[in-house]
């Protein structure tokens, strides 16, 4: 049997349709751990300049250092699978309780202004979706966001990745297979290349690269509901 992957409209959940997109909602959550969020409200310029700035940085800053890193390890001739690490070119910004931004030597200006507003909206967005999840488990509003603050308040970051062409995709995946341990992961993937994929009732789902989508994932601390695990990696593609 062929399974879609659930691709809910955010803005249903403001009008009449606004039951059915809840149900739709408490189905991916019970039957998926993850969901792909379109008309979410954060705005597609904002987006866009994410998505351009950071493939700026990649290209100016991190790309050698990847080939480098490729050509010590001789990653390039491998022969046999190699499952012990990840075709992934990455670095990570912590938002809350403390920024970590100025710690990041070789972020521009531009691109650190961007960052925060984007994280601002990500916040937001995050928090409407955790209340969402309290309606449908019958909480009061408020409780999963009060679930995730330590003494310092909540742990809140963006991961920042790349997954440059592979000469051996086949024998090199971009992740492994592997779950989340935070609350809720809220990803902005590349809209060409399909690559995340999520492994369900056996099969291993495509994860549709969606113009201007969030895709959303449940994660560890959130299964609370669905006792099942979900798994999923990212492929890369050919260099070519």
């Amino acid at each position: 049997m062929e399974l879609t992957f659930p691709v809910i409209d955010f803005s249903k959940l403001n009008g009449e349709e606004r039951a059915a997109a809840m149900e739709m909602i408490k189905d991916a959550c019970e039957n998926w751990g993850f969901f792909e969020l379109v008309n979410h409200g954060i705005s597609h310029e904002l987006m866009d300049t994410v998505e351009r700035l950071t493939k700026e940085h990649y290209r100016k800053c991190m790309e050698q250092r990847f080939k480098e890193m490729v050509a010590s390890k001789g990653l390039e001739a491998v022969q046999s699978e190699i499952n012990d690490m990840d075709w992934e070119s990455t670095f990570f910004l912590r938002h809350l309780p403390e920024s970590n931004m100025s710690e990041i030597p070789d972020l521009e200006e531009d691109y650190r202004k961007v960052m925060k507003e984007f994280a601002v909206e990500l916040e937001k967005l995050a928090e409407q979706l955790l209340d969402l999840l309290c309606e449908n488990l019958g909480l009061e509003p408020g409780y999963l966001k009060k679930v995730f603050y330590g003494s310092k308040g909540p742990t809140f970051g963006t991961k920042v990745s790349n997954y440059p062409p592979c000469p051996k995709p086949d024998l090199i995946k971009g992740l492994r297979a592997h779950t989340d341990a935070g609350g809720i992961i809220l990803l902005f993937q590349d809209d060409k290349v399909s690559g995340l994929q999520l492994l369900k009732d056996g099969q291993w789902i495509d994860v549709p690269p969606m113009k201007h989508s969030i895709v959303i994932n449940l994660g560890d601390q959130l299964e609370v509901y669905q006792p099942s695990t979900h798994l999923f990696f990212t492929l890369i593609p050919h260099n070519n």
